[in-house]
């Protein structure tokens, strides 16, 4: 009875020894034990110290690992970089070489270990020969190298292969199209070249394909119509030619389409019939050779709610069925030649909140029924045919507008006060290349709102209004080619009401301006990374504190009567790229600190007063004798040397 007894509780000290292995607690399998310790042998840095809690044998009780209750085998490592501590997410970089040791662990069906930042090397090829059954690789958001291995397409249970955001290049392997299970394949950001190849039309389970910004050739599968389960497509920023396929028309699930910035040719095969592309929201064609007009049929994109068509090279009207495409928000047709006016049906679109034609041929008038836009915030019109002559009073009654483009559409006269009704909404106002006569109105100064304003290319006279110092978030300032007198001081002394300034583009350019140069540098200038003062009559000296525009890319006075030495604080100025000083009267050496502007890509001194030694170095030495030349006493290279007496 004894013997009896010990052998019942033997059988369950086993029994007891076997749950707990097969729950994780003491046991781990050894191949899975050894693969990972090999993991975190070659992860050199873990900031989040995660892996450095792997300490002993119970792999399943780990940070980040999953094991199956029935077998005790390892089936998941999520270690993602992104974590939530408190509430807020931080970045937890690891450094280290992709483990290839992960091979050993042969029931693996989720490998995340996305967004460390560090992680480097290449795929082995033995994750495809052993992990069969991995359902998600997640390895985006990396610095991992070199091509894919062909092996990737003997995962047949893969469902999600996230790979973007990393320097992979080469082709991508054919094999992918053996993969039907799989739902998601994101290659985006990296260094892929080659095809697409058509093995990837066969992936019939395929939701989401992202391979933009690559270095993708080649035409796009002629077969891509065949994925019917397929709900985006982006293969954007890429160096794809050739036609668009028509049967992508037979792609009824896919919402979103984005075909941008490649060499895509011909016409777009729009849907001939309801039902094509019936689902599709969102549409991006810019940026290639798109040839061909826009078709009525266009209506068939019922579901359509962003489009772009920019930069291409399509013709002819406007179809007036553009009016059925009730769910639009943003039209963008940019950069094309499109004709015709536009079709007063537009206004039937309720819910349009951009509308951009600019530089296309489009005709006037504008229908009076866009007024009934009550959505609308963005209108560009600019640079077409139109002919307006005056803005017409009903864009004043759009109730949404914030910004208005008007730019060589032909207004003459002053500017119109009904446009001071706006003064609570808009933000960026452009009314450059017109025939604008009169002076600048003063309750512009009003527009508390105002980031943008671009009066450049008109007639206008008289000074810059004195409320502009009201302006108090204007970061864009554009008046040049005008007729404007007096002083920039009231421009260069706008008040940020953030306290550390905003204005970062001012160009004054080709006026009759005369004083103010004195106040660069001061005030609230900090943020200001263009200046160009160019072509007016400006007089005086620059000003020590010109060296605490600290952000300035571009400084560009020539053609003035400045005069005076240059500032030794303007070597401060290390972010400066151009600066040009010719046609000025500057007189003395250049100073030595200027040796400090490293970044500087183009240089003018040409005449002036200057005189002495051309400091010796970069970034002068970089620069042709044309630079400094027509100042009379300045020597030393590119110039001749200086005299010796």
């Amino acid at each position: 009875m004894a013997f009896q007894a010990l052998g019942v509780l033997a059988t369950a000290f086993l029994l007891l020894l076997s749950c707990e292995r097969i729950n994780g607690g003491s046991f781990c399998n050894p191949a899975d034990l050894k693969g990972l310790l090999g993991m975190k042998a070659e992860i050199h840095s873990d900031y989040s110290g995660r892996t450095e809690k792997w300490l002993g044998q119970g792999c399943c009780e780990w940070e980040g690992i999953s094991c199956n209750n029935e077998t005790g085998r390892v089936v998941e490592i999520n270690l993602p970089g992104l974590y939530t501590s408190g509430g807020a997410p931080f970045q937890a970089r690891m450094d280290g070489l992709f483990p290839e040791s992960v091979a050993l662990l042969a029931s693996l069906e989720v490998l995340d270990i996305s967004g460390q930042g560090g992680l480097t090397g290449q795929i082995p090829s033995a994750i495809g020969f052993r992990l069969h059954n991995l359902r998600i690789l997640r390895l985006s958001g990396n610095s991992f190298s070199g091509s894919l291995p062909e092996s990737l397409g003997k995962m047949t249970k893969l469902e999600e292969l996230d790979l973007y955001e990393n320097n992979f290049s080469g082709f991508l392997p054919p094999s992918l199209g053996s993969l039907t299970s799989l739902r998601i394949l994101d290659c985006h950001s990296n260094n892929f070249s080659g095809i697409i190849p058509d093995s990837f039309t066969e992936l019939s389970s395929l939701e989401i394909l992202r391979l933009y910004d690559n270095s993708l050739s080649g035409n796009i599968p002629a077969a891509i119509g065949n994925l019917q389960a397929l709900k985006q497509l982006d293969l954007s920023s890429n160096s794809l030619s050739g036609k668009i396929p028509g049967s992508i028309t037979n792609l009824t699930s896919i919402s979103v389409m984005y075909l941008d910035d490649n060499h895509l040719e011909g016409d777009i095969p729009f849907p001939s019939k309801s039902g094509e592309l019936s689902s599709l929201g969102f549409l991006r064609l810019q940026d290639n050779r798109l040839t061909g007009g826009i078709p009525p049929s266009i209506a068939y994109l019922s579901s359509l709610q962003r489009v772009s068509f920019s930069n291409n090279q399509l013709q002819g009207p406007l179809p007036a069925t553009i009016g059925d495409m009730q769910s639009l928000t943003e039209l963008y047709l940019d950069g094309n030649q499109l004709s015709g006016h536009i079709p007063s049906s537009i206004a039937n679109l309720s819910h349009l909140q951009v509308l951009s034609v600019t530089q296309n041929q489009i005709l006037g008038p504008l229908p009076q029924e866009m007024v009934s836009l009550e959505n609308l915030k963005i209108l560009n019109l600019s640079f077409n045919r139109f002919n307006l002559s005056v803005i017409p009073e009903w864009i004043e009654k759009l109730p949404s507008l914030t910004h208005l483009y008007l730019g060589g559409c032909g207004i003459q006269g002053k500017i119109p006060d009904y446009l001071q009704s706006k003064h609570t909404k808009l933000i960026e106002l452009d009314l450059s290349s017109n025939h604008l006569t009169g002076r600048i109105p003063e309750w512009l100064g009003s527009f508390d709102q105002l980031y943008l304003l671009n009066l450049s290319a008109n007639n206008l006279v008289h000074k810059v209004p004195s409320t502009f110092s009201r302006l108090e978030i204007m970061g864009v300032l554009d008046l040049h080619s005008n007729k404007l007198t007096g002083s920039i001081e009231q421009i260069l002394q706008m008040k940020s009401r953030f306290g550390d300034g905003i204005l970062t583009y001012i160009d004054l350019s080709d006026n009759m301006f005369s004083t103010g140069v004195e106040q660069l540098g001061k005030g609230e200038q900090q943020s200001i990374k263009h200046i160009n003062l160019s072509r007016n009559i400006l007089q005086g000296r620059l000003p020590t504190s010109i060296g605490e525009l600290k952000s300035l890319n571009k400084l560009d006075l020539s053609y003035n009567k400045i005069g005076y030495n240059l500032p030794v604080s303007m070597g401060n100025i290390t972010t400066l790229e151009t600066l040009n000083l010719q046609e000025n009267q500057f007189q003395g050496t250049i100073p030595e600190e200027f040796l400090q502007l490293r970044n500087l890509k183009d240089l003018n001194m040409s005449n002036n007063h200057l005189e002495g030694k051309i400091p010796s170095g970069k970034p002068f030495s970089d620069f042709p004798s044309s630079a400094f030349s027509g100042n009379k006493h300045l020597c030393g290279f590119p110039l001749p040397p200086c005299s010796l007496s």
